[in-house]
C-alpha cells in the first residue's frame, strides 16, 4: 500500500493525503493544466477522499521531462502507474482533455481484468468518439496562448512574460495535439457509470456533445449541467464537490 508521505511518484500530487479515507478519486487535469489547478478539490474532499491529482509530464515539477503528444500513450503510462493505488475504491474525475485519459485509463483497466475506478466523472469533455473540428495545436505560440485564455484557464498577464511562456508552450502543444488527433471507436464502451458534467455556455464542449458520452458505458449514465462556460469548474468548487461526496457516501 501507498505510505502516508507525500507522493514520491512524479505522475501524482497528494496535496491533502487522507490514509483513512473510506476512497480515492483520481483528478484528471485538461490540456495545459497542471495537478495544482485542483488543489482547492483536493482540500474539499479530503474528509471523504484520498485525492490523487495527476501530473502529466512538462510541467512544474516535471517541466525536464519530454511531453507526451497521444492521449493513449498518456492513459498507459497513467494506468501503470495508477495500479499500486487501488487499494481502495476508487473513482476517476477528468476535466476537459482529463476526460478522455480518465476513460481510456478506465479502459486499460478493464482490458487487462482488473479492478478500475467505480465510476467515472467526465468533465467539459465532448464524447469519445466525436470527432475533432480544430487544430489549435498547428497555431503559431500566440495564437496556442490566446485560445487557451480564451476558455478561461489561465490569466492573460502570462502573455506579457517571455519566460513563463517558454515553459508553458511545450506542453501545451503537446496537449492540444494529443486531444485534437484523439478519437475512440463509436464501440468503445467501459463498464463503469458515467456522469457527465458541462457547463451550460460551454461552446469547447457543448451539452449535446457531453452527453453522447452515454454511449460509451453499459453501466448506467447521468448529465450534470452547469452555470459557466469551459471552466465552470473554477466557479462551481461547491456544487462539483456535493456532487462527488453525494457518490462516495451513497
Amino acid at each position: 500500500m501507498p505510505s502516508s508521505a507525500a507522493v514520491d511518484n512524479p505522475w501524482f500530487r497528494r496535496f491533502n493525503p487522507s490514509d483513512f479515507a473510506p476512497a480515492r478519486i483520481v483528478i484528471f487535469p485538461h490540456a495545459g493544466g497542471s495537478a495544482s489547478y485542483f488543489m482547492e478539490y483536493a482540500k474539499a474532499l479530503a474528509p471523504y477522499a484520498d485525492v490523487l491529482a495527476v501530473q502529466y509530464p512538462g510541467r512544474q515539477n516535471r517541466f525536464a521531462e519530454p511531453t507526451i503528444d497521444s492521449v493513449p500513450e498518456l492513459a498507459e503510462q497513467v494506468y501503470r502507474e495508477l495500479r499500486a493505488w487501488v487499494d481502495r475504491p476508487i473513482v476517476f474525475f477528468g476535466h476537459s482533455m482529463g476526460s478522455a485519459v480518465a476513460f481510456e485509463v478506465a479502459r486499460c483497466f478493464t482490458r487487462d481484468g482488473l479492478a478500475g475506478p467505480e465510476r467515472l466523472f467526465v468533465s467539459a469533455g465532448r464524447a469519445p468518439s466525436l470527432p475533432r473540428d480544430t487544430e489549435v495545436h498547428k497555431l503559431p505560440d500566440d495564437g496556442l496562448m490566446k485560445e487557451l485564455i480564451r476558455l478561461g484557464g489561465t490569466d492573460e498577464r502570462i502573455l506579457d512574460v517571455p519566460a513563463l511562456r517558454e515553459l508553458i508552450i511545450p506542453a501545451l502543444r503537446a496537449d492540444y495535439t494529443a486531444i485534437e488527433t484523439y478519437q475512440a471507436a463509436p464501440d468503445a464502451v467501459v463498464p463503469q457509470p458515467i456522469t457527465a458534467l458541462v457547463g451550460e455556455n460551454d461552446a469547447n464542449a457543448t451539452v449535446e456533445q457531453a452527453a453522447q458520452w452515454e454511449r460509451h458505458t453499459s453501466g448506467g449514465f447521468s448529465l450534470r449541467v452547469f452555470p459557466g462556460g469551459h471552466f465552470y469548474v473554477a466557479e462551481q468548487i461547491d456544487a462539483v464537490v456535493r456532487l462527488l461526496t453525494a457518490h462516495l457516501r451513497g
